[in-house]
C-alpha cells in the first residue's frame, strides 16, 4: 500500500519509520540537529510548497529519508487507519 503525503509524492506505508508533528518536535535541538543533518545530506525531501506541518521517517534501502510534508499528523494516521493493512 502507498500513502499520498503531499505534492503528489507516495511512500510505501510498511517503509515509515514514524510521522512528527514539526511544532511540537522542533522544539528539541536534537530534532533540529537531525533534520539539518538530513538536508546537508540529501536524504531530505520537501515535498510541496505549502506550509510544512510535518514530517515522515521512511527507511529506503537500508537508509533513512525525511520527506516534509504539508499534512498534519492527524491526516497521515487517518490515511494510513482507512487503508487495508498489506
Amino acid at each position: 500500500m502507498y500513502l499520498d503525503v503531499g505534492g503528489e509524492t507516495l511512500v510505501r506505508a510498511k517503509d515509515i519509520l514514524g510521522v512528527f508533528d514539526l511544532d511540537t518536535t522542533t522544539v528539541k535541538k536534537a530534532t533540529r540537529d537531525y533534520l539539518k543533518d538530513a538536508e546537508q545530506t540529501g536524504f531530505s525531501k520537501t515535498v510541496s510548497y505549502d506550509l510544512p506541518k510535518s514530517f515522515l521517517v521512511v527507511a529506503k534501502q537500508n537508509d533513512r529519508f525525511v520527506y516534509i510534508s504539508p499534512l498534519g499528523t492527524n491526516t497521515i494516521y487517518k490515511r494510513l487507519k482507512v487503508r487495508p493493512a498489506e
